[in-house]
């Protein structure tokens, strides 16, 4: 079993992946401990958790953990990764890496002089619809590439008083495009490389107090291919997500970003990819790691995946477990989870002051279809509907 700290708990996400790990042991990662300089928001977090809550991040450090998630306010990055390298610690840091290049010169020295593994926190890359998408792209079936476009996109002024959290402060955080355009520029350096130039133009729609919630870069490659990354973070609603274009193929990714799924898409293609001489677009049955959509009492389940795999714990109800799979879609409505069918309340999206409609309970019970191994080795990814799967299955909720 690997020990893992938590250094900070500012970043909303580690309580949703955390408490996935404490309800599969057998995933053999577990948060023993953590720390935040709030020690009432370092105490409430470890209590769910079933964590440690320590004074100090050097009595963390001190303690039988074997990696550390550092998930604190950007500020202050590099004096936990400097912290946790010197005391051994593999690390897994939360992006932006650091408000400014000499912080981010910083973590890597630390890194380098300890002689420690060292990750961001980069989710895209062990998307299995990425991955898919990488391995068209890689294998030239596209032909000359001339056109990558990403969009990602969030809705900051649906969710509350967003401007009074740390995300939109200057002291703590880098701005909302520095902060979240990094996953789709990281995937696309991921997938292609490094670009030879970069330019960009952004700028402020709604709020004045979350400055820079639009932004357009454009990349131009050796090759000629230009990729352009649009982020708006003012977004209430969007379908297709990712588009590559070349001379004898063409790819296109939806569902894939908060607003996509925000309104019903089960049934809809995921991804889909055309090669020149084919008679139509192929549809991948490849999952994603992207949320469902958001389901309320008054909407009904979707139908049921086609069956597979009975007896996997349900991702969003624990510590339930799912039935055998129904013979047919018609028995859906009478098949459920055995306790409980209510959806996790993530702490970022309950709030009645967000704008976002709660998330509500699911009569029935949706089965893994096509969820891919990750790179980790022993992780499911729970499938996006529409694009083969259901919300059951193994997996982190990393979104």
């Amino acid at each position: 079993m690997i020990h893992v700290g938590v250094l900070g708990f500012a970043h909303g996400h580690v309580m949703g992946y955390g408490t996935n790990m404490q309800n599969h042991p057998e995933w053999g990662v577990k948060i023993t401990g953590g720390w935040d300089h709030d020690a009432q928001r370092a105490k409430d977090s470890c209590e769910k958790l079933g964590a440690t809550a320590f004074a100090t991040a050097e009595e963390l450090l001190a303690s039988d953990i074997q990696a550390v998630i550092v998930s604190c306010e950007t500020k202050y990055h590099p004096d936990m990764v400097e912290l946790a390298a010197a005391a051994g610690k593999d690390i897994i840091c939360y992006k932006p890496m650091a408000l400014n290049m000499k912080d981010a010169d910083r973590i890597v020295e630390a890194v380098k002089k300890a002689g420690v593994r060292f990750s961001m926190g980069w989710q895209m890359r062990v998307d299995p619809q990425n991955i898919k998408m990488k391995e068209i792209i890689e294998s030239g079936k596209l032909g000359k590439l001339a056109i990558y476009r990403r969009r990602h996109t969030l809705a900051t002024q649906n969710m509350g008083n967003f401007e009074t959290t740390w995300h939109a402060s200057p002291e703590l955080n880098r701005d909302i495009f520095a902060d979240d355009s990094s996953h789709p520029i990281d995937m696309m350096h991921w997938i292609f490389g490094m670009p030879e130039t970069v330019s960009c133009e952004m700028s402020t729609i709604v709020n004045p107090k979350v400055p820079n919630d639009t932004g357009i870069a454009l990349f131009k490659y050796a090759n000629g291919m230009v990729a352009d990354i649009s982020c708006q973070f003012t977004t209430t609603a969007a379908e297709i997500g990712t588009e590559v274009y070349g001379s004898t193929g063409s790819i296109q990714q939806y569902f894939d970003d908060g607003p996509s799924t925000r309104l019903p898409h089960e049934g809809k293609v995921g991804l889909k990819w055309y090669f020149e001489g084919d008679e139509d677009w192929t549809n991948s049955n490849a999952s994603s790691i992207r949320r469902p959509s958001w389901p309320s009492s008054s909407r009904a389940a979707p139908p049921c995946a086609p069956p597979r795999k009975a007896g996997i714990p349900c991702v969003w109800s624990w510590p339930a477990i799912c039935p055998p799979a129904p013979a047919s879609a018609s028995a859906c409505g009478t098949t459920g989870c055995t306790r409980s069918e209510k959806l996790h309340h993530y702490r970022r999206l309950s709030s009645p002051t967000s704008g976002r409609r709660p998330f509500g309970f699911l009569k029935g019970c949706f089965y893994e279809v096509d969820g891919l191994r990750t790179a980790s080795g022993n992780l499911h990814y729970p499938a996006r509907p529409g694009s083969g799967g259901r919300f059951c299955g193994k997996g982190l909720s990393l979104f």
